[in-house]
């Protein structure tokens, strides 16, 4: 690989963006193509527009045919992180399944009593205030975040961070009620509707859950559905 293409390669690996490598299996030219150049010409109207977006979409990589040339795809996407304050039960059925699914788990709560190693093993815990926590904790596109406490105290202020960043995925625990209240302590913080909206309440696929362990896999499931989903769509989502 040209060095120059490396460095590049490295510096989009570095600021967790996600890109895609397309190697000319004829010809053996390489090129990189960021995921933002895609809503933009030249990338938006060419053929291969539509693989590589599929191929951001899935995280797969393959070998497509394009434009009379067989091309492999090198998708490069950064680990896809959950963020989720509250040590609560919900929180210790998340820790397997983010784990099978490759999610990088980080779990904020300042209460010691329950965020503890004992109870969140060979995971990441922060046993502080979100508004501390969150500086060690970056939220990006390729982050989902998680509000499980109940306590306004501690959800709200990692809610506003959430909502201020380009995280793919916001859900927050509680009832429709709840959820209200929410929306007007958040209304007065100053966050308009539409960014209120990005709120997933009440959290998760609707699945009938009742227990700890149901409730965490329809977060899960969830948060699946939508990372698969059109990320560009979401992204511009996000960012609007």
């Amino acid at each position: 690989m040209d060095l120059a293409l490396l460095s590049a390669l490295n510096v989009e690996r570095a600021a967790r963006r996600a890109c895609v490598l397309v190697t000319d299996l004829g010809g053996g030219g390489q090129w990189l193509v960021r995921e933002d150049e895609l809503v933009r010409e030249p990338w938006a109207s060419r053929p291969l527009s539509a693989a590589l977006h599929e191929a951001l979409r899935s995280g797969k990589s393959g070998a497509i045919e394009s434009e009379g040339r067989s091309l492999f795809l090198n998708v490069q996407a950064p680990p896809v992180k959950l963020v989720v304050t509250g040590a609560v039960h919900i929180s210790q059925a998340l820790v397997p399944m983010a784990r099978e699914l490759a999610l990088d788990m980080t779990v904020i709560d300042p209460r010691t009593a329950f965020a503890s190693p004992e109870r969140f093993p060979s995971i990441r815990l922060i046993a502080e205030w979100p508004d501390e926590a969150l500086n060690q904790v970056s939220l990006d596109r390729y982050t989902a975040f998680v509000a499980l406490t109940h306590d306004p105290k501690i959800d709200d202020p990692a809610l506003e961070a959430a909502l201020r960043s380009a995280c793919f995925y916001v859900g927050a625990l509680g009832s429709r009620n709840t959820h209200a209240k929410r929306v007007e302590r958040l209304t007065q913080a100053g966050f308009p509707a539409d960014a209120i909206a990005r709120i997933r309440a009440p959290i998760g696929l609707n699945i009938g859950a009742v227990s700890p362990a149901e409730i965490a896999l329809s977060i899960v499931g969830e948060i699946v559905a939508t990372l698969r989903a059109d990320r560009l769509a979401g992204r511009d989502r996000a960012a609007s």
